[in-house]
């Protein structure tokens, strides 16, 4: 057991920390200047202090309630989210406690450096910005030790993206003390959502935390199940997307010989073009698994490219028939001149009637491709809304993943 003086001198001291808390994504602790009034003896025990406590054969067992107080930031461009966290960290340390009818002190605060701590680590932070830098430590009269520490970070999170923007994903962050190993140092975890707004894009529907097994470093790991509301992503991208399929299909009943018909599926084509290429670059890619909207943006496309090729082809096979039919109107009428006192056949009849046929089956054809159209773009929504309820997608694996950092290898 600590003499109680030392912990007088830990707490008057306060061995004052020069050094920034934090450098990188883990604790680093500061150099220790000793005041010359510390002797040898002092000074090693002190630094005992400093060593995890000795559990016997047991591992020390560390109880961490982690507490979320905001999820920001989530871009599913970059694959990241930003969050902020409450790690409240509490063990026993029997060379902490002291005799109170000695000393009536029931709690004392000590630097965070002036005794032993977990040493934190998290896998996935792109950056952490923990914000007191120079946490305090509250032990008890039985050596039981609580640690608040209060932090921001971004980190990677592998987004399910395949039912975007209807998308929920689950989002890790594993926590590793790498100072010590998985005999020295146990944790046990809890968490709890306090997360208070819900205005936002995506919102944290789960909140779920656990201790894996067989680990080489000790670890927790906190998973944020994130739900995306899809508000903002249907009002911009479904609704102009079927609203420029409903302004396609409707232009179907201009009559074909219209020439304002081959302009109006022109302007809606490029206008599309326009959006589609808008549109790849709001959405996001994967290398296994890319939303299905991607997919139904360019069956759009395809769509309307269709429509507007046909509109053309039948138009100008139609002007065609029209320009041979009035080019031939010219002889005819001087022929009906000159047989008008000997009525009879008129060789001009049966090609004027050929003409007409020819007018007659463009017209049908854009007819029947019209009603073709209509079945094909609504089968195309019924298909694509069965899709949308069963399709699964199972992203590959990592690479890393067949021998995690920290993690007990694969056979």
């Amino acid at each position: 057991m600590m003499a109680p003086w030392l912990l007088l001198h830990l707490t008057s001291l306060g061995l004052g920390i020069t050094q920034p808390l934090v450098q990188g994504r883990s604790f680093q602790r500061p150099a220790v200047a000793w005041p010359s009034l510390f002797n040898l003896n002092l000074s090693r025990e002190v630094e005992e202090t400093i060593q995890i406590p000795n559990n016997r054969s047991a591992p020390l067992l560390v109880a961490v309630h982690v507490f979320v107080s905001n999820v920001f930031n989530v871009d599913i461009l970059r694959y990241t989210v930003s969050s902020m966290l409450l790690l409240r960290l509490s063990w026993l340390d029997t060379r902490l406690a002291w005799n109170t009818s000695v000393h009536p002190w029931h709690a004392v605060t000590l630097p965070w450096d002036s005794l032993w701590t977990p040493r934190l680590t998290i896998l996935e932070a792109l950056w952490v910005d923990w914000r007191d830098q120079s946490p305090q430590a509250r032990v008890d009269q039985n050596g039981h030790v609580e640690l608040n520490l209060v932090l921001t970070t971004e980190t990677n999170c592998n987004f399910d993206l395949l039912h975007f923007p209807r998308d929920q994903s689950h989002c890790s962050l594993s926590f590793y003390a790498l100072s010590n190993t998985a005999t020295e140092l146990q944790f046990q975890a809890q968490a709890e959502n306090e997360i208070v707004s819900a205005k936002r894009e995506y919102v944290v529907y789960d909140l779920t935390v656990q201790v894996p097994p067989r680990q080489l470093v000790p670890c927790f790991q906190l998973t944020l199940s994130l739900k995306n509301t899809a508000l903002k992503s249907i009002i911009a991208l479904l609704v102009p997307a079927e609203a420029l399929l409903l302004a396609d299909v409707c232009g179907g009943l201009l009559p074909l010989r219209a020439t304002e018909r081959i302009a109006y599926k022109v302007t809606l084509l490029l206008g599309y073009l326009v959006f589609h290429s808008s549109l790849v670059q709001a959405l996001p890619s994967s290398s296994s698994c890319n939303p299905l909207l991607i997919y139904f943006f360019t069956v759009l496309l395809l769509l309307l490219f269709l429509s507007t090729m046909e509109t053309v082809l039948l138009a100008g096979v139609l002007a065609r028939g029209t320009l041979g039919a009035k080019s031939s109107s010219s002889p005819a009428s001087r022929g009906e001149q000159r047989n008008h006192e000997n009525p009879g056949p008129n060789p001009e009849e049966a090609p004027r009637g050929i003409k007409g046929s020819r007018r007659s089956w463009a017209e049908t054809a854009d007819h029947i491709f019209f009603l073709v159209y209509v079945a094909g773009v609504a089968c195309s929504q019924f298909i694509f809304a069965g899709i949308w309820m069963w399709a699964a997608c199972k992203s590959d694996p990592a690479p890393g993943e067949a021998a995690p950092h920290g993690r007990q290898p694969r056979p």
